[in-house]
């Protein structure tokens, strides 16, 4: 068995592994690489989408390969002259965007292995965001050549095209039915969703036997892989020891025990003074800024970090407060809920957000289903103390709607990593202080230029620490270690043997 790490070796994201045996092989994730995008891209600069893999391939933010859906290679790009992979399948680890953000690009013969939580999110992404083509992950709007052969456009009058799905575990009939339909598609002038194949792991034949195991992580679904040829493979997507489904991880690392090969995250190696805030923490330490509040309370954190969102929930419910999601959570929460039966807006209201057009997501699935659960911004205004509002930095302009005087911001996700994100923060600073809001989880440190410092205790990473990745690594006990996703591999290579570092590009034969 050969592997090969096109993408995400020395890098947090952007994950692109092929392991191949007898000429032929699956990808591992296929993620977008924030980093790279971040050289040379911005808010109000991308990739020009009728230019299909051009400029993607051009600035090599995906691998020079000959994989790739062919409505979107324009006339002056010749793929000919780059490896064919015979990719049967891309094992998806979960519904990040740096692990599955340019699965879009890749041939629509390639089917999409995922837990039923992960394809549910995915769907439910696809029919409420806009999508680029890399990010296209769970249908797509088919391309043809304008008269310049050079430049693309959208085939306006072709259905959504979806890409065949194996599902690592059970799918209901409710789960297949959305999988399949799109809101709004039954209407005269609508585009309808022409559904790939759906089926079970074990229905179609794949290079490796393939074992999936539910994991640990800041996102339902989120799922680790043994694959067995003439060697075994584990691999772990990203992956934590400090969150409700931690004995899963174990179980995890106890059936991966003596595998050939770990292909392991490495995200958290390189941070030598990290301390390790789990879960229960977070909620500790929000409970208690929320029950020392008066006024609105805002909650933030990552989007489609449902076990947060869970946290917030108990919050709510333990202070006599009223969970407040957007419509669009509500709508991934249904998606979640027909994956694993679990419903999860009972109590919650949904934003009454004010705007002039309401999608045919909202519409009909979320009206339709909690349309009494609407909650005006009038109404929160009258009675702030009752209220925990999940907003994000981009849902702060509906805070003039509400009209809060006072509250409670409590930042719950990831510290900025790039000087783009800091003046996010600064922007943010500038909301709350408008609304005289008190602050907990970052604060603006004015020195030389003014700059966000982060407080520790009101976010869990979804990444295992130095101590647990040395427990998975131990446990598993592999002959090989990969590292990938991380900025320090090196770490690896000083603290274990048998370490092999690659960089994007490179491959190691695994017996």
């Amino acid at each position: 068995m050969r592997i090969t790490v096109y993408d995400g070796a020395e890098t947090i994201g952007g994950n692109k592994i092929y392991v191949e045996e007898q000429n032929s092989g699956v990808f591992l994730d296929f993620g977008m690489n924030f980093a790279r995008y971040g050289e040379y891209f911005a808010e109000f600069l991308s990739e020009r989408s009728s230019r299909g893999i051009h400029d993607p391939l051009y600035l090599g933010l995906i691998p020079k390969l000959n994989v790739y859906r062919t409505d979107l290679i324009p006339s002056d790009v010749d793929l000919s002259r780059y490896p064919e992979l015979n990719v049967e399948a891309v094992l998806l680890s979960h519904a990040h965007l740096d692990h599955c953000g340019n699965i879009g690009y890749l041939s629509e013969s390639i089917p999409l292995v995922a837990s039923a939580t992960t394809l549910a999110i995915l769907k439910a992404m696809r029919d409420s965001g806009r999508s680029a083509a890399g990010s296209e992950v769970f249908y797509h709007s088919p391309k043809e050549f304008c008269e310049d052969r050079r430049v693309l456009r959208t085939q306006s009058r072709m259905p959504y095209k979806g890409r065949d799905l194996i599902c690592t575990d059970k799918i209901s009939d409710e789960l297949r039915d959305f999988l399949c339909f799109r809101p709004g598609q039954e209407s005269k002038n609508a585009k309808r969703l022409q559904a790939g194949e759906i089926c079970c792991a074990g229905d179609r034949e794949l290079p490796f036997e393939v074992k999936a195991f539910d994991i640990d992580h800041s996102i339902f679904g989120a799922t680790a892989y043994i694959l067995y040829g003439d060697a075994a493979i584990a691999y772990t997507g990203d992956i934590r020891l400090h969150g409700k489904k931690s004995e899963k991880t174990r179980k995890f690392a106890r059936e991966a025990r003596d595998v050939s090969a770990l292909i392991i995250e490495g995200t958290r190696a390189g941070r030598e003074e990290d301390i390790n805030v789990s879960e229960n923490d977070v909620y500790q330490n929000c409970l208690k800024a929320v029950e020392d509040s008066k006024g609105l309370v805002i909650a933030d954190f990552s989007a489609r970090n449902f076990e947060r969102l869970e946290t917030f929930k108990r919050i709510a419910e333990k202070t006599s407060r009223q969970l407040v999601v957007t419509a669009k959570d509500a709508y991934m929460l249904h998606a979640i809920e027909l994956a694993d039966g679990e419903c999860r807006m009972d109590c919650v209201g949904i934003y009454g957000e004010l705007r002039e057009k309401r999608d045919k997501w909202e519409i009909n699935i979320v009206m339709d289903r909690w349309g009494e659960s609407y909650v005006d911004p009038k109404q929160i205004e009258k009675n702030p103390d009752g209220y925990i509002i999940c907003f994000s930095f981009y849902d702060m302009k509906h805070l003039l709607d509400i009209k809060p005087v006072g509250g409670v911001y409590i930042y719950s996700s990831s510290e900025a990593v790039s000087e783009e994100q800091e003046f996010d923060f600064l922007r943010l600073y500038n909301w709350l202080k408008l609304f005289k809001f008190r602050v907990y989880g970052f604060e603006i440190v004015f020195g030389e230029k003014p700059e966000p410092r982060f407080v520790k205790g009101y976010h869990a990473s979804g990444h295992a620490s130095r101590d647990d990745l040395r427990w998975i690594i131990e446990e598993i006990d592999p002959d090989i270690i990969i590292p990938v996703h991380t900025e320090n591999p090196e770490w690896f290579d000083e603290n274990f043997e048998g370490v092999s570092l690659l960089r994007n590009g490179d491959s190691v034969e695994v017996s």
